[in-house]
């Protein structure tokens, strides 16, 4: 067996999430080759050589493939997925993005947001907002998987991969890109950050979300948001945690004025320590924290604060 993952990049950067997606590959088994694509991305695919378990990291360099856009993304894994059983890439927006174009041009089915690995074949996603478990077998000679990356622990940078280049440039008259506006934060990026305290509903308004960001400040934190605060204007779409938000699987979890949606659930319910401080006893997100606080956040928000 052999395995191509399509590396994630940030910014020009090999992004965090490949190394989790490499661990995915581990745990199919057989050869696993890293794509890397965009322009001037020399820097990631060094970085990409060191993941442990690579065997080849494959980079296409040149300006058709920059700010990774789907359609010819899906063009170049079609060119090269011949040599390959299983192509993988993580659950982002790109991967959602690009692998759903190569299962279609392949003609087989592909298998999104995957947890686990039983066998080489056989894969378990969530469904049901996380409720339940499906156990998936792809009888297709090409398996296309997106990999939900908090369900995998990174592999280490200890490797020593060999570093090819791929010749395949594609045509791309279907699509151009035209501007991005990033969102600009001294604080770590939400999907990668090792502690995220989050606010909802309880919140009462956006102006209040800043009594997050001192804790946030002190404890090196991202700062997220609920939907509920979302769609009620608090604060913008980006900083939004749940299953149609951001999946988070941090250290530590702080959920505030949040009552516990299963859709938000979805997003957290992973990480490794859940702190829910909420004034109703009896809000959901306390089944699923391993400390609760109950009180008015209004007075515990600044209380803790100034214990930190």
């Amino acid at each position: 067996m052999s395995i191509l993952v399509l590396a994630d990049l940030h910014e020009g950067q090999l992004a965090g999430a490949t190394a989790h997606v490499v661990a995915a590959a581990q745990a199919i088994g057989g050869d696993i080759d890293v794509l890397v694509a965009g322009e001037g991305v020399q820097a990631a695919a060094d970085a990409a050589a060191k993941l442990e378990g690579v065997r080849t990291v494959r980079v296409a360099d040149n300006a058709v493939y920059a700010h990774q856009l789907a359609e010819p993304l899906g063009a170049l894994l079609v060119e090269l997925a011949g040599d390959y059983t299983h192509v993988l890439a993580s659950a982002s927006t790109t991967g959602k993005n690009v692998l759903p174009r190569l299962a279609a041009l392949k003609d087989v089915s592909q298998l999104s947001d995957v947890i686990g690995v039983e066998s080489a074949d056989t894969f378990q996603r969530s469904i049901y907002a996380g409720n339940a478990i499906a156990t998936v077998k792809s009888d297709d000679t090409l398996k296309v998987l997106t990999v939900r990356t908090t369900a995998f622990d990174a592999v280490s940078d200890t490797g020593s991969a060999t570093v090819e280049a791929v010749d395949v440039v594609v045509e791309n008259t279907q699509s151009r890109f035209v501007k991005e506006e990033l969102a600009q934060s001294d604080r770590p990026e939400l999907g990668g950050a090792k502690v995220v305290i989050s606010g909802g509903r309880g919140m009462g308004n956006g102006d209040n979300f800043k009594l997050l960001n001192g804790i946030a400040d002190k404890l090196g934190a991202a700062v997220g948001a609920s939907r509920a605060a979302v769609d009620a204007g608090f604060v913008p779409n980006d900083m939004q945690v749940g299953q149609t938000g951001k999946i988070v699987a941090p250290d530590l979890y702080i959920a505030v004025g949040i009552s516990g949606a299963i859709q938000h659930l979805a997003g957290m319910k992973d990480s490794k320590v859940i702190v829910a401080i909420n004034k109703d006893d009896e809000a959901p997100i306390f089944q699923v924290a391993d400390y609760g606080l109950v009180g008015d956040l209004f007075e515990i928000l600044p209380e803790l604060e100034s214990k930190l």
